[in-house]
């Protein structure tokens, strides 16, 4: 029987999960702040700046690719300078992203400061679950990992929120345009409304991010990080913030005997050493598969997704904004859940409601993408050099030699190339001020860079080169033209996004957390994790800079079948090779794969 806990124990608990959760909220705003901006940022930044869909794609996947340069280093960093000092430099990196982004006028510094973002999640996505690990005991750390998840959804939430409220100003701005006489005054009036819209959504998330490095200074530091450092009376002071006196002397005495080296164990075992290499490898498949479900993808595109499918302008956002309150409510049910039915069975049942939601979406789509018809050649005959000018609307159809059944509005989906540098871009019929098809060499062949430069001298060569595109014709691979979908089928696209993020929140939203911070041995903690979420945020910014050229390729079901396919993996490594680890303390679980290692 534990001893009764001092009041100044439960203030210092809750204050650590308040902060901690904090760290979730912008982690949350990282990945869901670009789905309310990017409609804004596509329909400006691509007229101003010239930006193709290849370069609004690395802006999204920005973020991510900040997460895997920050995640090679977020572990040692941890070690280095500890938990604490580590979870203010990351709240001090997304603050400073935040004026780089709205103030940006071209590709290169919106770029950094989605980079900044992306850093600075990464490190939160490392330090904030190691964190919580090593500072809860094992009857309150799946509860306490939970609310960092919790705190993550509301931060989604929130960006929805501001997206909303954005996309309404704009639409009452686009009919106050529709009043004046002159096109020209009309198109500017809307293009200064979606500027300020997507800056304004960058500015509304700085509050914060300042709140958040400020909390960070009053917190304590990890107790096993200082017992690594023979600090034991420091660990001790650390462990009776949130402990009473007997629980602390029972739980420092774990940590003691756990850091002792036995057993053969020694300090300087190899991370894939044979007793670390099965929680360190299981650790990075769940992570893997997490990212492998699409979700930072489907969060991201998730306006874009649903216009798509037919929901129209505003209705589009209050669908994104329905799917974060949902993802947040949910989460609390996993919250509840997560200590009592455990890691594996909701891991089981949250992959498996997450398949069948894909493969729903998947058919919705192909059926309404099935029937499109391939323009190409027509398009192609209409191009005068290396360029093409195209108005798209009904008399541009007929033109084309479309023949639309009934009167839906249609749309247009045109992939191209230059040699290796290839480009999409789409348009609907229905699209007020809408401007015509603009396709020349000088805005899908980029300049070279010096990183692209460096690996042709390598010979590795991922990177296309503009020699190549400088000479090639453009060719017109694919024009397809069908109708937009209905409204109805907008809205079973959205119930089966729906299902797909309420299963994602009860099963890998919470519990990937855990896995990562539950299964690593302590002496690997912090690499290993850092390993992982690299692997984790590697496959996310791979998904989401290839999302839009392969929807706009191969259409949204190809994308959703492929998810599907991954989340197949997902539950049968939930089912098979996952063990149980609910109200076990970090020591036992360790214990566990040593048997494991020894058997």
């Amino acid at each position: 029987m534990t001893a009764a806990k001092p009041q100044s124990t439960n203030w210092a608990m809750r204050y650590l999960l308040f902060i901690a959760g904090l760290g979730g909220l912008l982690y949350g705003i990282d990945v869901g702040i670009i789905a309310g901006a990017l409609p804004y940022l596509e329909s400006t930044a691509s007229v101003a700046w010239k930006l193709s869909a290849q370069q609004l794609s690395f802006i999204v996947a920005a973020v991510l690719l900040g997460s895997v340069l920050s995640s090679l280093f977020a572990g040692a960093l941890a070690d280095l300078i500890g938990r604490r000092w580590a979870m203010v430099l990351s709240g001090a990196l997304f603050t400073l992203s935040i004026p780089v982004i709205a103030l940006a006028e071209g590709y290169t510094p919106l770029l950094l400061g989605r980079l900044l973002q992306g850093i600075s999640g990464g490190l939160i996505g490392v330090v904030i679950p190691l964190y919580l690990a090593e500072c809860l005991g094992a009857d309150n750390r799946g509860k306490g990992t939970g609310m960092f998840q919790l705190l993550l959804t509301v931060g989604l939430v929130v960006a929805a929120l501001i997206g909303l409220y954005q996309a309404q100003s704009v639409e009452s701005a686009s009919a106050a345009a529709k009043l004046l006489t002159d096109s020209a005054a009309q198109q500017n009036a809307l293009f200064a409304a979606k500027d300020h819209a997507w800056r304004s959504i960058f500015w509304m998330c700085l509050t914060p991010g300042l709140v958040f490095t400020a909390g960070c200074f009053l917190l304590a530091e990890s107790p096993r990080w200082l017992l690594q450092r023979g600090r034991v009376d420091a660990a001790r002071a650390a462990l009776l913030r949130t402990r009473s006196a007997q629980d602390t002397e029972t739980e420092l005495r774990e940590m003691q005997r756990a850091t002792a080296p036995e057993g053969g164990a020694k300090a300087s075992d190899a991370l894939l050493s044979r007793r670390y290499v099965m929680p360190f490898l299981l650790a990075c498949l769940v992570l893997a598969c997490t990212q492998a479900t699409g979700i930072n993808s489907i969060l991201a595109y998730v306006v874009n997704i649903l216009n798509q499918a037919g929901l129209p302008g505003s209705l589009a956002n209050q669908a994104d904004v329905a799917i974060k309150l949902l993802n947040a409510l949910m989460t609390v049910v996993a919250v509840l859940l997560v200590d009592r039915k455990g890691r594996k069975f909701l891991l089981m049942l949250g992959s498996g409601g997450i398949l069948a939601s894909l493969l729903v979406a998947g058919a919705l789509f192909h059926s309404a993408e099935s029937g499109r018809q391939d323009l190409a050649p027509a398009v192609q005959a209409r191009v005068q050099g290396d360029a093409l000018t195209l108005a798209f609307d009904n008399a541009a159809l007929q033109a084309l030699g479309h023949k639309a059944e009934g009167t839906a509005a249609q749309q247009l989906t045109i992939s191209y190339s230059y040699g290796p540098f290839t480009n999409v871009q789409s348009r609907r019929s229905d699209e007020a001020g809408a401007s015509a098809i603009q396709i020349n060499r000088a805005d899908t062949v980029q300049a070279d860079s010096v990183i692209g430069a460096f690996f042709r001298r390598l010979h590795l060569n991922p990177f296309a080169d503009p020699a190549a595109g400088a000479a090639a014709p453009l060719k017109i691979e694919q024009a397809l033209v069908g109708p937009v979908p209905s409204e109805q089928h907008g809205w079973w696209v959205a119930i089966s996004i729906f299902a797909f993020v309420a299963f994602f929140a009860v099963g890998p939203g919470v519990c990937v957390w855990l896995a990562l911070s539950e299964l690593m041995p302590t002496r690997i903690r912090s690499n290993g994790m850092s390993i992982a979420l690299l692997i984790n945020q590697f496959v996310s910014t791979v998904i989401a800079a290839v999302f839009l050229p392969t929807v706009g390729q191969h259409g949204y079901a190809a994308m959703f079948f492929f998810w599907a396919g991954c989340t197949l993996v997902y539950f049968l490594t939930a089912a098979f090779l996952l063990p149980e680890t609910k109200g076990k303390t970090l020591e036992e679980i360790e214990a566990f794969f040593n048997r494991k290692a020894k058997a």
